[in-house]
């Protein structure tokens, strides 16, 4: 069994602060798998979250990291930056002028996690791509089992080729950033249960559903098209130990639609429609993590104010149904809703 759990939910992870190891440990402790989020923590961080939840929890855990992919071209970003300084002069920020090179600590976080102070995770998913050979062969030698996040059947085979144990098959329900494998790719549209067969049809490796799984019944139909289990975030999100903040919680039942936007990372992403998105969507350049820093201060200032107007409100197509309550209480009632369906 490549998977160490006795019922097969997997809590994704989500970057930002919403994964936290509360969460992670609450759902191992209904059975499930829990994953940690690196992405945007440097590798000291990213240690210190994963002894956290090592006092929390014995059973095994993951860490999510983002492969970090090659620079924008120079000048990529600038005519977004020009169309958002009225937004940045209202809210009374100033918007990078310059955005250096960012990998997100991927050369530290590999070290921290082969050699120093976050050994003995069981798992590593990757998001946004795949390791080097030489990489994944380091992470194999030291036990550690790989779980690739891909979004077709192209990426799926990069990702068998490369000797990953399991993936993780996202569908365009999915909140937060596809995992496309480069930042300029357009997103699929092949619904998450035909992606599934899709996959299937050149890999033989255990695949995790992921997107719109916000109930027992589609859980249940993930796992009838092929699945070993399902991967769910914006299901967790409204739960005790979550920490998405609270007018994000709020905005998960207050609004409606959702949509797949570069406006806010310059990566596509899908989140509650809101009036920011509306004005800029169409313009921010596949440009990632470039957009993603510019405009950060933008989505702080308005985190701050609470104003859902322009917050980054990632969720998936099943957002209406997050629960509140005890994440461990969350796993044990979705599971056992799949199972009676």
């Amino acid at each position: 069994m490549v998977f160490d759990w006795t019922v097969p939910l997997v809590a994704a992870p989500m970057a930002g602060g919403a994964s936290t190891p509360e969460l992670v440990a609450a759902v191992n402790g209904a059975g499930g798998l829990g994953f940690l989020a690196a992405g945007y923590r440097s590798a000291g961080e990213m240690g210190r979250q994963v002894g956290r939840v090592r006092e929390l929890t014995d059973r095994p855990i993951g860490v999510n990291l983002f492969v970090p992919g090659p620079p924008a071209p120079p000048g990529a970003v600038d005519a977004y930056r020009e169309r958002l300084l009225p937004e940045a002069a209202r809210r009374g920020v100033e918007l990078p002028a310059v955005i250096p090179p960012d990998r997100d600590d991927w050369d530290a976080k590999l070290d921290a996690l082969l050699r120093g102070p976050a050994r003995g995770v069981e798992w590593l998913s990757y998001t946004f791509g795949l390791p080097e050979a030489a990489e994944a062969a380091a992470v194999r030698a030291a036990g550690i089992r790989q779980l690739g996040t891909v979004t077709t059947p192209e990426e799926a085979r990069a990702a068998a080729a490369l000797g990953l144990d399991a993936l993780v098959v996202q569908g365009p329900e999915a909140g937060g950033h596809r995992a496309t494998h480069r930042a300029g790719d357009p997103p699929g549209t092949l619904p998450l249960l035909q992606l599934l067969g899709a996959v299937r049809e050149v890999t033989s490796l255990p695949l995790v559903a992921a997107g719109g799984l916000g109930d027992g019944a589609a859980i249940a139909a993930a796992l009838a098209a092929g699945a070993v289990g399902a991967q769910l975030g914006t299901a967790y999100l409204r739960t005790d130990e979550s920490g998405a903040s609270a007018a994000h919680r709020r905005a998960l039942v207050e609004l409606d639609a959702t949509t797949v936007t570069r406006a806010f990372t310059g990566r596509p992403a899908r989140g509650l429609r809101n009036a920011f998105i509306e004005r800029h969507e169409g313009h921010a350049p596949g440009a990632y993590p470039e957009v993603h820093h510019l405009t950060q201060p933008l989505r702080a200032a308005a985190g701050r104010a609470e104003d859902l107007t322009a917050m980054h409100l990632w969720a998936g197509t099943a957002h209406r149904g997050a629960r509140e309550g005890r994440a461990a209480d969350v796993t044990r009632e979705l599971w056992r809703e799949a199972l009676r369906a």
